[in-house]
């Protein structure tokens, strides 16, 4: 096999375009049984193999640093820099990341797994390296899967070009981010016409053959320095010169515009070329090599079209997502279909009932229309949803404009992603009082994607939003009744509610609180010598367990099921200050957390354990083993009232 071959990138080298194809057939069965093993990101790096390859080949890493936005395409990066053994342990504790890892090996540069943000790093990089800080010799950004209809990438375009730095941009367009890709740059997926496929027109041929030449003449480094020098001489020209070169831009405008519409770049001061066949190595050698030579005038954009999920039959036939990721499955059948669970499908469930009885509710997501349980309201409701890309603070914002024109928008986010709109939240939505519901999935520990997708900031921060109220279920009717309140909610200005990942406990009726009230799941006979236990959202189970636990050891405690983190409800907290001690639980940070603001309303009359998350990231493992090894667990609260007994 090849792949045992491969130990570090110059290895690659070594091979001919022949091998080559046969070590990405090799790659693409083990990514597809390391994943199949252990869940993970599986369509995006199945569609990059070609293309990282190539990039190895022709860059000398870490002299030169290949940097990748949504680092989940990153796996055969890793595979072919040494660490295949580490994919027994893929996204495990104390195991191979799901994304780029500092830690992990020195190609890797960059960890942050979120999109659109790798532009930026390259043009840092650049100003270090051409002020003789860094020593990198290349510098190439590889942004895909949708990054690019993230502003952040817009606005690092528009620095690099201004400011003319060499940076190599791979721009690998798979059509896709999650969902499909929301943007005119990428290039179109039409649906194939077998009759013009059978015989194209004359048009088409001579446009195709057109571009393609045109391409390999822009590539060619002869043509750029000869282009100079055509384009020096007729500004030179006395008298006609200056019309003869408008003249001269004017026929290349044109020839852009008919062939090459992405050609926008340039408008930036960054070259384009392309697009190329991602998965022609020897093409894509070929375009990196002339990349190198043409960067030397500023930054190139370098259009790749790759398909991701490639080669994996159920990857490529998944309309969804192309299988981008997948939990633990048979590699013979694939994984199974997609479809919302626990506190995900709750929402989409709540969401959807009530659409139908109000016409004015719309649903926002940034790209991730799936995993924030949306598909059905989009089947639904298809004019009343709209995915607006990678592109959180726009689809804050843009919440705001709906809610003043009169609508009821749904924002369903990550909580991870949801930092990325901070300052959209408080001004835009905050400030002006407006109608918005955040619906916050993934809140809390996530566990397998590390610290980049934990969402552990969400209550600290919204609680801090004037006017904002904060709603934290713990069963999926809690879910459902919160949507249901927040709808009459939202007139006095924005709701969110925040949900973690995972399955949601089943309750009756009687066993959900409504509105912005606290509901108390159990009463201690004698509270003036008992502790009282107020816990938030996924982590009432744990406190519900530890005072079953307490029960039977003689001790008996009180429990809250907070549900409203902002404002806090006043009849809970007169009820634990009755308490001889109060324990608060929350899956976010403590600093700063609304454990922390119990402790100060409480004014001091009792004493506050306050049990929340130390400030500091968490790498990647099972989210209840990270709650339990910081004594966000059962076990963790019968100590915490031992102590205070």
């Amino acid at each position: 096999m090849w792949l045992e071959r491969i130990r570090e990138p110059a290895d690659l080298r070594e091979l001919s375009h022949d091998e080559l194809t046969e070590l990405g057939g090799e790659l693409r069965d083990f990514i597809v049984a390391a994943v199949a093993d252990n869940a993970g990101h599986l369509g995006s790096n199945l569609g990059a193999v070609e293309l990282t390859l190539a990039l190895h080949r022709v860059f000398d890493s870490p002299q030169d640093a290949i940097l990748w936005d949504t680092g989940h395409q990153a796996y055969v990066h890793k595979l072919v820099t040494g660490r295949q053994a580490g994919f027994a342990q893929l996204r495990q504790a104390g195991g191979l990341s799901g994304y780029p890892s500092r830690e992990e090996s020195r190609h890797d540069h960059v960890e942050n797994s979120h999109a659109s943000t790798i532009l930026s790093y390259a043009y840092g990089m650049a100003v270090a390296r051409d002020a003789g800080v860094d020593p990198h010799r290349h510098i190439v950004a590889v942004i895909g899967d949708g990054s690019m209809t993230g502003g952040m990438a817009y606005e690092a375009l528009n620095n690099l070009g201004h400011a003319k730095r060499r940076v190599i941009i791979v721009l690998n367009d798979n059509g896709r981010s999650y969902a499909p890709t929301v943007s005119n740059l990428t290039s179109p997926r039409p649906v194939p016409d077998v009759e013009a496929e059978v015989r194209p027109s004359v048009v088409n041929r001579i446009g195709t053959a057109m571009s393609s030449a045109l391409t390999s003449i822009r590539l060619n480094p002869v043509y750029v320095r000869r282009q100079r020098r055509l384009e020096d001489f007729l500004r030179d020209v006395p008298i006609v010169g200056t019309p003869a070169e408008r003249a001269v831009e004017a026929v290349k405008a044109a020839v852009r515009e008919f062939l090459q519409p992405t050609a926008f770049f340039e408008a930036l001061g960054v070259r384009y070329v392309g697009p190329f066949d991602g998965h022609d190595i020897g093409a894509l050698e070929h375009a990196l090599r002339n990349a190198i030579e043409l960067s030397a005038e500023g930054p190139i954009v370098v259009h790749v079209l790759t398909q991701k999920g490639r080669g994996y039959p159920p990857a490529e036939d998944d309309d969804e997502k192309h299988l981008h990721d997948a939990p633990v499955f048979d590699p013979a059948l694939g994984p199974p279909k997609a479809v919302p669970t626990g506190y995900t499908q709750a929402f989409a469930e709540a969401v959807l009932k009530e659409a139908e009885a109000d016409s004015r509710i719309v649903a926002i997501t940034a790209a991730m229309p799936g995993p924030t349980g949306l598909l059905p309201f989009q089947g639904r409701f298809p004019d009343r949803f709209f995915d607006v890309g990678i592109a959180e603070q726009h689809a804050v914002t843009a919440a705001a404009g709906m809610a003043m024109g009169g609508l009821r928008p749904v924002v369903a986010i990550y909580s991870t992603f949801l930092n990325r709109a901070w300052d959209q939240i408080v001004y835009d939505v905050g400030l002006h009082r407006l109608p918005v519901l955040f619906c916050i999935d993934r809140a809390g520990i996530t566990g397998d994607d590390g610290a980049s997708h934990h969402g552990v900031h969400d209550m600290a921060l919204l609680a801090r939003v004037p006017g904002m109220r904060l709603l934290a279920p713990s069963s999926a009717q809690e879910l459902h009744q919160m949507v249901h309140d927040a709808m009459t909610l939202t007139d006095a200005g924005p709701v969110a509610v925040r949900y973690p990942r995972g399955q949601a406990p089943q309750v009756g009726e009687h066993e959900v609180g409504v509105g912005l009230r606290a509901r108390r799941v159990r009463a201690a006979a004698q509270p003036s010598s008992s502790v009282a236990v107020l816990a938030i959202g996924k982590l009432v189970g744990a406190a519900s367990k530890a005072a079953a636990a307490l029960a039977a050891d003689g001790v008996d405690v009180t429990v809250w099921d907070v549900r409203c983190c902002a404002p806090l409800d006043d009849d809970m907290l007169a009820d634990a200050a009755a308490h001889a001690a109060v324990v608060t639980l929350e899956d976010g940070v403590r600093e700063g957390g609304i454990g922390m603001t119990i402790a100060d309303r409480i004014g001091g009359t009792v004493p506050v354990e306050v049990l929340g998350l130390p400030t500091r990231f968490f790498p990647h493992g099972k989210a209840d083993q990270i709650l339990a090894s910081v004594g966000l667990d059962a076990d963790g609260v019968i100590a915490a009232v031992h102590r205070l007994r």
